[in-house]
């Protein structure tokens, strides 16, 4: 399926959902009606059975995403307040894993809408940073909350309150990026993962996501208590999956990514 909705394309590309935010005479940065189409496209994605994995990107080597739009900062109009955040999904927590191929410059909110993402694959040309800082604009998509539980307090305040521009070597080297690859490389890297991913059994996978996601700032014990939900949850899958193993098969498989 390929649907065109303005400044938003929701392309399905084997088993992975690509959803391209598409304005790149503004780097990629959003406005008030492209925030209302990536919800649109991610309500798709979520719909969509068949899509086990979204990769979220931009057009062209220039920028993942810059952020929201500055110069149509009043098209966001009632967005402030949305509970699906004001860039379309950034508070909400998708069920399926999520991607985000990034190629040049991923700022501001475009980082925000990095950070929502699972994995993070950056270009070599991957520049990332919060540069709103130099004039007054809050993070208000997530950026103070998840950026802390990829890179660590210590690292997200350093780039939280100075506004520093990391370029994808010191990015992967943080945490921030899981992997980099050649200048262009970044969206079909991210598809390799999302078909690694999707290949694996779904509903412990997903049970293991849901749990690690869950569970996060909760005192080890309750997480344990999660975590065993899962197990009993698809244990069926398991036994089925153990029983495969002892006949022999996937012994010598990799992991996704690899």
């Amino acid at each position: 399926m390929v649907g065109r909705l303005v400044s938003v394309r929701y392309e399905r590309t084997g088993s992975a959902a690509v959803l391209t935010i598409d304005r790149r005479e503004r780097r990629n940065a959003v406005d008030g009606p492209t925030a209302e189409r990536l919800g649109d496209a991610y309500r798709e994605f979520v719909a969509d059975d068949e899509a086990r994995v979204l990769v979220l990107t931009g057009e062209g080597p220039e920028a993942f995403c810059a952020g929201a739009d500055l110069k149509a900062l009043e098209t966001f109009g009632p967005r402030q307040t949305d509970p699906a955040g004001p860039l379309g999904f950034t508070r909400l927590t998708s069920p399926k894993p999520t991607i985000a191929a990034i190629g040049g410059w991923c700022l501001a909110g475009g980082l925000e809408l990095a950070l929502w993402c699972d994995l993070r694959i950056g270009d070599a040309n991957a520049r990332l940073g919060f540069p709103e800082r130099r004039w007054g604009v809050p993070l208000i998509d997530g950026g103070t909350q998840r950026l802390p539980r990829i890179v660590g307090q210590g690292r997200a305040l350093d780039i939280i309150l100075t506004g520093r521009i990391l370029d994808a070597t010191e990015a992967h080297a943080i945490g921030l990026l899981t992997d980099v690859v050649d200048a262009g490389a970044h969206l079909a890297r991210a598809l390799e993962y999302a078909e690694g991913l999707a290949s694996f059994p779904q509903d412990t996978m997903l049970a293991d996501r849901a749990a690690a996601l869950a569970s996060f700032g909760h005192p080890l014990e309750a997480g344990l208590a999660i975590e065993a939900g899962s197990g009993l949850r698809t244990f069926q899958t398991a036994l089925e999956g153990a029983q495969r193993f002892a006949g022999g098969e996937g012994r010598s498989g990799a992991g996704a990514g690899v």
